[in-house]
């Protein structure tokens, strides 16, 4: 197993990070390092908090989990930093206060308690139960309507042929 310098390490997270964010693929085939050592090293970066795309995407189309390290990262800057935060990764303030808001409004919606989801449960379950049964009330009158018409037609045949009887 080949073993590589921090400096070359170093140079691969410059490259995957932005403003480059150069994809695992082309530092593969530019610097000859394997893409499976590549995955590895960004993966280990991601679990550090830093942030490294997936790809060269634009930034809007980052992971939810670089967006959420860019919010953390930059939650105590003030204005100046946060502008030198944004210049040195290829972002815009803006991105990073919608960013910032869509991890606010994520926790906005209230989690059921446990009592609400077994009640919830309890209503679904009575569902089905209502369910059933009315679709076997809907099929034994199915069958009563076919047997009425059966009846229907039947009388009418027997009609027939009366009539024909008392005319012959």
């Amino acid at each position: 197993m080949r073993r590589y310098s921090e400096a070359i390490k170093a140079d691969v997270r410059r490259r995957m990070s932005p403003p480059y964010r150069q994809s695992v693929a082309r530092i593969s085939e530019e610097l000859g390092i394997h893409v499976i050592t590549l995955y590895k090293w960004r993966k280990s970066w991601r679990l550090q908090g830093e942030v490294v795309p997936a790809s060269e995407k634009d930034p809007d189309g980052w992971s939810a989990a670089d967006k959420f390290t860019v919010v953390l990262e930059t939650a105590g800057l003030n204005a100046t930093e946060l502008s030198a935060y944004c210049r040195e990764r290829g972002l815009f303030p803006e991105q990073v206060s919608r960013w910032r808001q869509t991890a606010q409004d994520a926790n906005a919606k209230p989690v059921l308690t446990m009592a609400e989801q077994k009640e919830l449960e309890r209503f679904r379950a009575q569902d089905q139960r209502e369910i059933k049964a009315l679709k076997k009330e809907l099929q034994r009158k199915e069958k009563a309507l076919a047997e009425a018409a059966a009846l229907l037609v039947l009388r009418k045949k027997w009609d027939a042929f009366c009539s024909e009887d008392a005319e012959g």
